[in-house]
């Protein structure tokens, strides 16, 4: 009985900090024009150039969908579309350098907004939250789909 004691904390704990930090994301994005799902796919492209079908693919969307979040993106001089260098039919996704600089004053502005939860530990403490869910969200979570209930 212990160990559901301790795996109903640990996904409490996981949802109630999703949570946390979701809220500062959606405001800093906010306060920039940009949406939950535009934040991921700055995150995602500041130190990478994926294809565009692995993005959509990653973000769960249609590629219709990321077309369009890269257009208004592509609008605004922070992501370009090129050619991937390991399939010249492919295009990937790549951050501008304003889109390199929007990307560094979103994270000091989540890093700030953060603080005040994660001041709360010890510098060795932190270190080890950081390997722990490093090892969390190195793998995706696969949905598991359920039949529709009806209301």
């Amino acid at each position: 009985m212990a160990a559901d004691n301790t795996d109903d904390a640990l996904v409490d704990g996981l949802v109630r900090s999703a949570f946390q930090v979701m809220g500062v994301l959606t405001r800093v994005g906010a306060e920039y024009d940009l949406s939950l799902t535009q934040l991921r796919v700055l995150g995602i492209v500041r130190d990478r150039q994926p294809r565009m079908s692995d993005l959509a693919a990653f973000l769960g969307l249609d590629k219709s969908t990321l077309s369009g979040l890269i257009d208004r993106a592509e609008r605004r001089g922070l992501l370009a579309r090129g050619p991937s260098p390991d399939d010249k039919r492919a295009v990937v996704v790549l951050i501008t350098d304003a889109g390199h600089e929007l990307t560094q004053r979103l994270y000091a502005e989540v890093q700030d907004a953060l603080a005040p939860a994660t001041a709360r530990l010890a510098p060795e403490q932190r270190h080890t939250l950081a390997q722990l869910l490093e090892s969390v969200v190195s793998l995706p979570l696969q949905l598991k789909s359920r039949p529709a209930t009806r209301r």
